[in-house]
């Protein structure tokens, strides 16, 4: 799906702005059949990427939110090193999504509800903080938690009814 183009280059004043249009595009993600995640990416405020999953779409396992995100940023800023811009997710990041970040040398992440099954920036791992990491940015978890649960929570509860 694209992305709407008002968002890109759309100027955040918070944190809780910034997810709520993450949270948007998690409610669109959730409306096409994918896991309702959605990411931005911001640089001085400003929003220059913005994504939701997309496996099921692309087939592709890797199609996360937050990899689609941090391509597109990349792409934006004309190079792969992000420590100057923040990425805001819905869902704390997976293993995968983690060593991404770290890879990308992101700032700062910002998320909303937490993975106890495979959150990989606080719940299950702290792949962020691992000092043997050469990366370590800044995390900041719970910012827009109780609406990001209740669209995973939602989905879910549909596509797990008994027959």
């Amino acid at each position: 799906m694209e992305i709407e183009p008002l968002t890109i280059g759309a100027v955040v004043a918070d944190d809780n702005s910034a997810m709520r249009l993450a949270l948007d595009l998690a409610k669109v993600a959730g409306h096409l059949g994918e896991v309702p995640v959605g990411a931005v990416v911001l640089r001085d405020g400003v929003v220059i990427a913005a994504r939701h999953n997309e496996r099921e779409s692309a087939q592709d396992p890797t199609a996360h939110a937050e990899i689609l995100a941090l391509r597109d940023a990349a792409k934006a800023i004309g190079q792969w090193r992000l420590n100057d811009c923040s990425l805001v997710v819905t869902l704390e990041p997976c293993v995968m999504c983690a060593g991404a970040l770290i890879n990308a040398r992101i700032g700062r992440l910002v998320y909303g509800a937490a993975d106890l099954k495979g959150g990989a920036t606080a719940s299950l791992y702290n792949v962020c903080a691992d000092p043997r990491l050469n990366h370590e940015p800044v995390v900041v978890h719970g910012v827009g938690e109780q609406e990001s649960q209740s669209l995973l929570k939602e989905f879910f509860a549909i596509r797990r009814v008994p027959e």
